[in-house]
């Protein structure tokens, strides 16, 4: 039988947090998973129109989702970017 989506899905994210750990712990961090889904869930980007402007607006960066990022090589857009 083949498998199913999900348990491909579920493999997929136990193999993405195992890479998370591990450049983490290279880093010297050690933070609990709770408080890493939930500073990464607060952080988020939306698109505003100025006329014809566009501008993706970021919240601010909360708790360890900044070292979080960084550890796994992911710079942190600006507060407020002008789109093309």
């Amino acid at each position: 039988m083949p498998r199913s989506r999900g348990t491909c899905s579920a493999f997929l994210a136990l193999v993405l947090m195992d890479e998370l750990k591990r450049c983490l712990k290279r880093r010297g961090r050690d933070f609990e998973w709770n408080d890493i889904r939930r500073d990464l869930e607060a952080l988020c980007e939306v698109e505003v129109w100025d006329g014809a402007q566009r501008y993706a607006l970021r919240t601010p960066v909360q708790g360890i989702a900044g070292k979080t990022l960084q550890a796994v090589g992911v710079s942190i857009p600006p507060s407020v970017r002008l789109m093309a």
